[in-house]
């Protein structure tokens, strides 16, 4: 059985119950993590309608909040999860701004990991480039 993410009729996405699922439960901790709705739901039977203007501020927060930060264990977390939103913002026709602030509008770094060194595969490679080739590699593997 398989659900789908609908805007109008158009049928952006087709995962199993299984990822469709998943995926919902991770929504529900970033609407509570950032505090903004996402623009995703509620599934209705097998069908879960999309705000393209609700999705877009929320696509655009959880991509500045995955580019903020420099804490290892935050960016492993929410990579996936920020691709897969960004394939679907992209399907719903919502332009992403794929340079977020590093700080917040205090000046501050936003969950700073402690490590006396940054992992190789952060220093070597800016976090949106790791995003982007992840969403054009999704976009090709999430049915329609």
């Amino acid at each position: 059985m398989s659900q789908y993410f609908t805007m109008g009729e158009e049928s952006l996405w087709n995962p199993s119950s299984g990822a469709a699922r998943l995926f919902l439960r991770q929504t529900a901790v970033f609407e509570a993590e950032l505090g903004l709705p996402s623009g995703l739901g509620p599934m209705d039977d097998d069908e879960c309608q999309i705000d393209p203007v609700a999705l877009g501020a929320f696509a655009h927060a959880v991509l500045t909040y995955h580019g903020r930060t420099p804490h290892a264990v935050i960016l492993a977390l929410s990579e996936g999860f920020t691709a897969t939103l960004l394939v679907l913002a992209q399907r719903a026709g919502v332009e992403v701004c794929w340079t977020p602030p590093d700080h917040d509008k205090d000046g501050h770094l936003r969950d700073a990991q402690v490590s006396s060194r940054p992992p190789a595969s952060l220093a070597a490679e800016p976090k949106t480039q790791g995003l982007k080739v992840k969403v054009r590699e999704l976009d090709q593997l999430m049915p329609r």
